[in-house]
């Protein structure tokens, strides 16, 4: 049973239903005619959970191979020998095809066609986009994020602006988080021949040029709740402060392109956004 649970990586699955959640809460104040229901929320995050943890079940189900060439990953159920392929790829399947039918009947059929957008493009498109190009990291940071829009449409019926707003600050922020993890593990993920961008580009360069550049990009997308009406100025001036937290471990790993200043970006990445999710609840209109 651990083996399996590890296939559905729960501490991943924590920070998917963590935007979801913001994005239903949000959704709530973007549909007048929308009231509070517990009732579709423990069905939409249930429903949510099963789909990200059969998403990434069939993510080590396609990748095991790759996995176990490298050394961060061969400890995972299926290289390790712990669940066989043919049981680990029925039951991915199986919690797939049960939060699709969990979403489509007890939430609605829009929050269920958007889950299963993320499964597809997740699985059919950034998964084997990885061995052949390292423009992969772009295609997978839109089913990244996804997550506000699912919650966004569980509650309000529809997805509009503001759910949009809460798609691209996830959106961009996985850039510098994605890119720190493949500058740390790169050699890992040239034995596996993961094309990665510090795999193509040994020497750093350009992944931290990206890194900065979408730190950077992140100040002006994160402020953009407050001028869409859905927060107020102590959620903006927070932004702000946070973003420039951000971009100072950027700067610092675009002058010195070490494992120490990439570890940096990696935890303020992770730190950022469960602060940003707090300002946006406290401060929310």
């Amino acid at each position: 049973m651990q083996a399996y649970l590890e296939l559905t990586k729960p501490r991943i699955t924590w920070l998917i239903l963590m935007s979801t959640a913001i994005g239903f809460v949000f959704g709530l104040s973007a549909n007048a005619s929308a009231a509070f229901s517990g009732w579709t929320l423990f069905h939409a995050l249930l429903g949510t959970a099963l789909i990200a943890s059969g998403t990434a079940a069939l993510n080590q189900w396609y990748e095991s191979e790759a996995d176990a060439k490298m050394h961060r990953t061969r400890q995972r159920p299926i290289p390790s020998g712990r669940v066989a392929r043919g049981p680990a790829f029925w039951f991915a399947l199986t919690l797939s095809i049960t939060g699709f039918a969990e979403l489509y009947a007890l939430v609605n059929p829009l929050t269920a066609w958007l889950g299963l957008f993320t499964l597809s493009t997740y699985i059919f498109l950034y998964t084997p986009l990885k061995q052949r190009s390292p423009h992969s990291t772009t295609i997978g940071a839109l089913p990244g994020a996804m997550p506000p829009l699912i919650g966004f449409a569980a509650s309000a019926g529809f997805v509009d602006w503001s759910a949009m707003a809460l798609f691209a600050i996830l959106f961009v922020w996985q850039f510098p988080h994605f890119y720190a993890i493949a500058w740390m593990y790169r050699e890992d993920y040239g034995r596996a021949g993961i094309q990665m961008v510090p795999v193509v580009e040994p020497a750093g360069e350009s992944t931290s040029r990206r890194i900065l550049f979408f730190l950077v990009m992140l100040l002006p997308v994160s402020i953009l709740p407050s001028l869409l009406g859905m927060t107020g100025t102590v959620y903006l001036a927070g932004a702000l402060a946070l973003g420039f937290y951000f971009l100072r471990s950027g700067v610092q790993v675009f002058r010195d392109r070490s494992l120490l200043n990439a570890r940096a970006v990696l935890l303020a990445s992770v730190l950022y956004l469960p602060a940003l999710y707090g300002l946006m609840l406290l401060d929310r209109a």
